[in-house]
Formats: structure tokens, C-alpha cells, sequence
């Protein structure tokens, strides 16, 4: 089978040939159908991810296909069953084994693409709106980067809670795809005094930043009293400094977000996450944003797109 592999920290991953694996005890095989990329790739190729696996590994942190076969002591899957699966890694080639706990049943109604896609995205967006901001219908949310990967997800999820979706990004066209996911209020990114503006639509009551630097500053200081700071990311390679005694006058609370730290120590908040996104998706209430589909063979393809920031919403690659 083919896959995409790293084979030491500082080489270059290729597409590669291996041997077929097989299931152990609490494993199942999926022959994948559709693997979607992730910023934390990149990452993970330069060693800079802070779960990046020891080499060599198989890329791809999230994929969608069927069960063809499973190892002992398994009860929720059968060979030919559809599933979205999580695994870290190994995502990016035909075949993979993975932990049968990092299995989800996927809807007839969602297809490999979107089960693909939809996972560290839209469960990211879930997770810190809904479990750690606790945001509430009528509030307003801010989101940095709202046309990203994990931005544009949080536009359309906050719409579906009922927020009022203030989107930033950068330049017409982007800005256009977040208005389509239902943002209601468009700045551009390099609009001079990116505080004002926000303070003119009234300021925030829930900041989603998976940008940091300049960005998050000026929402900072555009936040209303109890305002909820999520920091998800830090795509401007700037991580901000937060100033404790402004957080002390204004009552901001700031919830860091790691989507996958939970399925350590809080799995089952993922999971209840993820069914009911897939619920929503299956509904059509929400709809994963593909900008990309390619084949296994474009992969680098597919990366480059993502290292230029010249998607939106995801790449996905279908084996």
C-alpha cells in the first residue's frame, strides 16, 4: 500500500510503499476513503507539534473510510462499516490501523469527505463555543482568521448556536466565504483600527482567535466586561502576551483550547461533541467547507496549499 511518511525528524516526507498492517487487540484496519490536512502537519514535519509522534510515521491526523478487518476484543465495529477515525496520524496513505476507542460510526448521510473534514475543525469550534465558552444565543462572537481552516467552522457553528458572527479576514474574496457560513458583520484584517471597528459593533462577548498577534490585541482591548478569550491557534506566528491586571478590571476570563488534550484526559466530551456535529451535518444544518479534493499522489500538492494559506475551509485528500 502507499503512504505518506516521514521517516526522521528533519528529512523530507515521501510517498512511500509498505506492507499491508494488520489489527491487533483494540485495533481496527480501514481501508481510507478521504484524510483531511491539518495545519499541525505542517507542523509535525518540522518537529514543532507538541504531540508529533516519534519517527517514522504516517501523516494525516484525521481520515474517513471502511472497516476491513479488526482484531480481538472489539464489539462496536463489523468489516464494512463506514467510520470517521481520529487517529493522530497515519491518515495519509490506503490503508491504517487504529485504536477502535478512536472510531466514530459515520452517518449514511455524511460522506468520507466531509467525515474527513469535519472532525478537529468543526469539533475544535464545538468543544470551545459550546463546553468552554458556554456561549449563549444573542451574544456576540468575534472570530480571527474566519475564513481558516478552523476559523471558517467557527463562523458557521456560532451561527448555528445563534450568535451574532462577527468574521475577520483577510480581503474580499475570504471575506465572502465567511459571509456564505453565515457571519453577519465582514472586517477585513488590515483595516487600520481593527479595535474601533469591533468596538462599533459593539464590542465581544466571545473572541475565537486561532491567529494571535496584532489580531488578538485589538480584540482584547475591544472585549465587554465577562467576555470569554479563546485562544485556539497562532497562525501569525506571534503568540500574545495577556496583561493580568486588564484581565482583573474587565472580568475577561481566557479558556485555552486544545481539542486534542481532551481525548486524553476527557474523551467522552469529544465524542458527545462529535455526534452531534455529525447530527447537524447529517441534517444539513451545517456543511463542510472542501476548497481541495485530491489524490493521494497530489499530497504535496495539498500541503503547499495549506503552508501559502491559499485555501479555505479544508484540503482534503481521498486515497
Amino acid at each position: 500500500m502507499k503512504a505518506y511518511q516521514l521517516a526522521a525528524k528533519g528529512e523530507t516526507p515521501a510517498l512511500i510503499d509498505l506492507d499491508m498492517p494488520a489489527p491487533a487487540t483494540g485495533e481496527v484496519l480501514v481501508e481510507i476513503k478521504a484524510c483531511g490536512l491539518n495545519f499541525a502537519d505542517l507542523l509535525m514535519i518540522k518537529g514543532t507539534y507538541q504531540d508529533t509522534p516519534a519517527a517514522p510515521f504516517t501523516l494525516g491526523m484525521e481520515a474517513a473510510g471502511i472497516v476491513r478487518a479488526t482484531g480481538d476484543g472489539l464489539s462496536r465495529f463489523k468489516s464494512g462499516d463506514r467510520v470517521a477515525v481520529f487517529g493522530g496520524q497515519g491518515g495519509l496513505a490506503e490503508y491504517g490501523v487504529f485504536p477502535e476507542d478512536r472510531c466514530l460510526a459515520l452517518l449514511d448521510d455524511v460522506s468520507f469527505e466531509q467525515g474527513a473534514a469535519f472532525q478537529i475543525a468543526y469539533g475544535t469550534s464545538h468543544l470551545a463555543l459550546d463546553y468552554r465558552a458556554r456561549m449563549q444565543p444573542g451574544e456576540t462572537l468575534v472570530v480571527l482568521g474566519a475564513a481558516g481552516g478552523v476559523g471558517l467552522t467557527a463562523v458557521e457553528v456560532g451561527h448555528r448556536m445563534g450568535a451574532t458572527v462577527v468574521a475577520v479576514a483577510r480581503g474580499d474574496d475570504k471575506l465572502a466565504v465567511a459571509k456564505a457560513a453565515g457571519a453577519h458583520h465582514l472586517i477585513d484584517a488590515e483595516t487600520p483600527d481593527l479595535r474601533q471597528a469591533l468596538k462599533d459593533l459593539g464590542g465581544a462577548d466571545v473572541v475565537y482567535d486561532a491567529v494571535g498577534g496584532d489580531a488578538f490585541r485589538a480584540a482584547f482591548r475591544a472585549c465587554k466586561p465577562e467576555a470569554r478569550l479563546l485562544p485556539i491557534g497562532f497562525a501569525s506566528g506571534d503568540v500574545p502576551q495577556i496583561p493580568a491586571n486588564h484581565l482583573m478590571v474587565k472580568n475577561i476570563d481566557v479558556l485555552g483550547v486544545y481539542w486534542g488534550g481532551y481525548m486524553k484526559f476527557k474523551p467522552q466530551v469529544v465524542r458527545d461533541s462529535l455526534a452531534e456535529l455529525m447530527g447537524w451535518i447529517a441534517a444539513g444544518a451545517i456543511t463542510p467547507h472542501i476548497s481541495h479534493s485530491l489524490p493521494l499522489a497530489e499530497v504535496e500538492t495539498g500541503l503547499e496549499l495549506l503552508r501559502a494559506r491559499k485555501s479555505t475551509g479544508k484540503i482534503v485528500i481521498t486515497p
